[in-house]
This record gives C-alpha cells, structure tokens and sequence, in this order.
C-alpha cells in the first residue's frame, strides 16, 4: 500500500489555521477529516493551545481548588462547544476542499446500512 502524500511543514501549519491545501493533498484531507481518529484530531486540535493560557490561572494566590475551578469554568465549555460543532466544521473544512461535505455522515450511513441489512436478514425481507 503507497503512502498518501503529506503536507509540508509550512502547509500543515497553514491547514491548522484554517488554510485549503492543494488538490494533491485532497486524499490526504479527507482522511485527517473523516479516517479513523478524526474526531479525537479535532478535539485535540481545538483544546491543546488553550491549555497554556488557561494555565495561567495557577498563578493566582490562594488555595489551589479555586485557580482549578476557574479552568474548569472555562474548559468544560470549550470541550462542550467543540463536540457540539464537531460536524459542521468538518463538513466545511471538507467543502473548502472541494470535498463533498457528505463524507462527515459515511461512517454513520454505513453502520445504518448494515444494521438495516442485518434486520431484514432476520425477519425475512432479503
């Protein structure tokens, strides 16, 4: 099996701050987008640089619960945000690639498919 062409340093970092790499990558794309860990490299990617700031907070004085519940007041939402919104930016990273954005629901589609043909054995439809 041949590996996929990666991006280059350059084009990596642009792609994280929202940049279209060329079509050579588009294979690429769609795996970072929708292979398998897809979802655990958005998260990470959206929560990661957030860290640092939000370590900060431990430099405040007084008892180390409440800069820690300050972070938590702050991270527990982002985390919650960036599930909520998880598929609406894959389905658009993947658009402005010239993806179809339909590729976010294929997993999903083919585990229907195969609970769907896995009834209809049972009960006598095939």
């Amino acid at each position: 099996m041949s590996e996929l062409p990666k991006p280059t340093f350059g084009q990596y970092v642009g792609y994280q701050f929202g940049r279209t790499l060329p079509d050579s990558l588009q294979d690429w794309v769609r795996r970072d987008l929708v292979g398998p860990g897809a979802s655990v490299r958005y998260l990470i990617r959206f929560t990661v640089p957030v860290v640092p700031l939000l370590l900060l907070f431990l430099l405040i004085p007084g008892p180390v619960w409440v800069p820690l519940a300050m972070m938590a007041l702050l991270f527990l939402p982002l985390v919650y945000f960036a599930v909520a919104l998880m598929q609406v930016y894959r389905r658009h990273r993947l658009h402005s690639h010239g993806l179809d954005p339909d590729l976010v629901a294929e997993k999903a589609q083919r585990r229907a498919d195969r609970v769907r043909d896995d009834y209809e054995r049972r009960h006598g439809r095939a």
